[in-house]
């Protein structure tokens, strides 16, 4: 891959390679969340939701998430495992408004840029990302430890920071 390659190609330009390493791997798009609709209905959601409806994050994740590397044990197969779960695709990027603020390809895609705790600007290594609290590590439980039904006991506002 090319040094800073995200600042000389667009999103539609990059490998796949390069797409799946702009991945910061803080899981918080692994965390449920519920919308919030005008009709002031909520439903548990990890996908499609309109901007006109309120995302809330919870810090509820799923079981296939290793909450301390803050990644998926099942990458390869976790749309298979979990229908629910988004891939985000170069198809699909404009639809990525549920994702947190501080995700890297909502930040390329909105042209703010890598923030400065991302792996690929710390040789490739979380730990910036994971001391600056921008990662789900300590912060979660998983969804078959906690009552659905009671979502709402779980929200959770620090996904919706985004440093630098």
């Amino acid at each position: 891959m090319s040094e800073k390659f995200w600042e000389t190609k667009t999103l539609d330009e990059m490998s796949d390679k390069e797409w799946e390493s702009l991945c910061d791997g803080c899981a918080k798009c692994c965390l449920h969340k519920f919308i919030e609709d005008d009709d002031a209905e909520a439903q548990i959601s990890t996908d499609e939701a309109h901007p006109e409806e309120e995302i809330h994050y919870t810090n509820i994740v799923c079981t296939l998430l290793n909450t301390k590397t803050c990644s998926c044990s099942q990458y390869e197969r976790r749309t298979e495992l979990v229908p629910d779960c988004v891939k985000l695709t170069k198809e699909n990027l404009k639809d990525i408004f549920f994702m947190p603020p501080s995700c890297s390809y909502r930040r390329l895609h909105e042209g703010r840029g890598l923030p400065s705790w991302h792996p690929l600007l710390n040789k490739g290594k979380k730990s910036v990302m994971h001391q600056k609290g921008m990662s789900v590590r300590g912060k979660t439980v998983f969804e078959n430890d906690v009552d659905l039904e009671a979502f709402e006991d779980y929200i959770a506002i620090w996904p919706v920071e985004d440093l630098d």
